[in-house]
């Protein structure tokens, strides 16, 4: 039985935690078909995965369900059960996104990663779905930025950066402001397209989002969340250590 829970259906500009969420839903369901969809205790460890996350997280139960209720209402995913009793979860991307398997899967290497290149990129989502060459990868790019969801960092060449057009509009200019690229990027969202090869100039489209210019810059808030993620880490791995511990002396 699927998840009916009130969908907005409204594609926005994603947190941290519902990015990372969203990447591993579409990861898994790509690449171990078999465990999918995921459990709670699935979808956490997913989410704390050291291999292919950038940045690596340290998410509890509470964070991953509140990102998960966040999800369910616009729509990306859905909570299932099936034939047991324990709730699944499953993303709804290809419909919330209305894109294809590849795109999809560039998009979750980016959600999962962040900003990269166009080689780097290739490489890594094909791991989900084949895409042979680069020529392949920039004709779904081309459609991606076309509509916002994919977002040029810099001009056209070698090395050419890229992100996910899912970002809050804060975090995209950050991201611009760290490869140089600021400076009018973080403007209020148009209502038409610009063109796919101009749009590492523009910042998405489609996506709904409070204009940047009425919210305070916020380094410092991320300067917090970078040492409260790395204090998450460091006790985690205390409690691992306790644990075996533990279970040695009781052994």
């Amino acid at each position: 039985m699927d998840d009916t829970q009130n969908r907005t259906g409204e594609i926005r500009p994603l947190d941290a935690n519902e990015r990372r969420v969203l990447g591993v839903l579409i990861e898994k369901a790509k690449t171990t078909p078999d465990q999918y969809p995921l459990s709670l205790n699935g979808l956490v460890v997913g989410c704390n995965q050291k291999s292919n996350r950038d940045p690596v997280m340290t998410l509890d139960e509470e964070q991953v369900m509140r990102a998960v209720a966040g999800l369910r209402k616009c729509g990306a995913m859905a909570e299932v059960f099936g034939s047991g009793k324990i709730p699944r979860y499953r993303h709804l991307a290809y419909e919330w996104l209305g894109v294809e398997k590849e795109e999809l899967a560039i998009l979750g290497e980016l959600l999962l990663r962040g900003e990269q290149t166009e080689g780097d990129l290739r490489g890594r989502a094909s791991r989900m779905d084949p895409i042979p060459d680069l020529d392949v990868l920039r004709s779904h790019l081309d459609r991606l930025a076309d509509r916002g969801l994919v977002v040029w960092l810099s001009p056209p060449g070698r090395g050419r950066m890229l992100t996910h057009g899912l970002l809050p509009a804060e975090k995209l200019e950050k991201v611009r402001s760290q490869l140089g690229m600021a400076g009018g990027a973080a403007a209020a969202m148009p209502s038409t397209h610009e063109p796919a090869a101009e749009s590492f100039t523009e910042p998405p489209a489609r996506l709904v989002a409070e204009p940047p210019a009425s919210r305070p810059a916020a380094p410092a808030r991320d300067d917090v969340a970078d040492r409260v993620a790395e204090l998450e880490r460091i006790v985690a791995d205390l409690r691992d250590r306790l644990a075996r511990l533990e279970a040695d002396l009781c052994g």
